[in-house]
């Protein structure tokens, strides 16, 4: 009961940060720090760069990730672990939902891209930020729920919250997303977990 009082309390802050962040992004308070950190960020450029963070982007993509999502669904159910697979099919279903819900809300227009074409989808939240840190965390999840070490345990985590932030990063390098869409991204995927989690943690154990 008490984790999952924890969970619900993270999901509450990650929501109202996320709603903080919405709100000053609104109201244009942002503006200044997005274009400074995306100033920044193509100020870095470089050939070997930008195929790095194409690459890492790539990681990301919505259809990459329901090829692996499928793949590490049928590996779980053949290994008997029916909770886990469902753990990670709601939060992707909810990723996806929340991330179409939330772009066709704010409608927040796409920066000028730096590199390659520009999406067609609204900006904020980004959904490579959303969705990479709701699959990989959740596969981080199941993953180190199931090792005993906690140095394994470590070294998954720190793989993972790298893997994200790269991905995060690579979207503003790219030009095609404002820092904010991806920390918008970030937070709500926290929050989905997080209640997620609340709900489902006895059967992950």
């Amino acid at each position: 009961m008490r984790k999952r009082s924890r969970f619900l309390v993270l999901a509450g802050i990650a929501t109202a940060l996320f709603c903080g962040l919405a709100i000053a992004m609104q109201t244009n308070h942002l503006a200044g720090l997005d274009s400074a950190i995306r100033m920044g960020a193509h100020g870095l450029a470089s050939p070997l760069l930008t195929q790095l963070a194409q690459q890492m982007s790539w990681f990301g993509d919505l259809a990459v990730l329901g090829l692996f999502g499928a793949v590490a669904v049928a590996v779980l159910l053949r290994r008997r672990h029916r909770d886990a697979a469902l753990f990670l099919v709601l939060t992707m279903l909810g990723a996806l939902a929340l991330e179409n819900g939330l772009k066709f809300s704010f409608q927040r227009v796409r920066p000028p891209a730096f590199f390659g074409p520009e999406p067609w989808t609204y900006s904020f939240p980004s959904g490579h930020a959303l969705f990479s840190a709701c699959f990989y965390g959740a596969i981080a999840i199941v993953t180190s729920r199931a090792m005993q070490s906690t140095a394994r345990k470590a070294v998954v985590w720190i793989v993972t919250v790298a893997l994200v932030l790269m991905i995060g990063g690579a979207r503003i390098y790219l030009g095609v997303h404002y820092p904010s869409d991806v920390m918008g991204g970030y937070l709500v995927a926290i929050a989905w977990i997080a209640m997620l989690l609340s709900a489902c943690l006895r059967k992950l154990s």
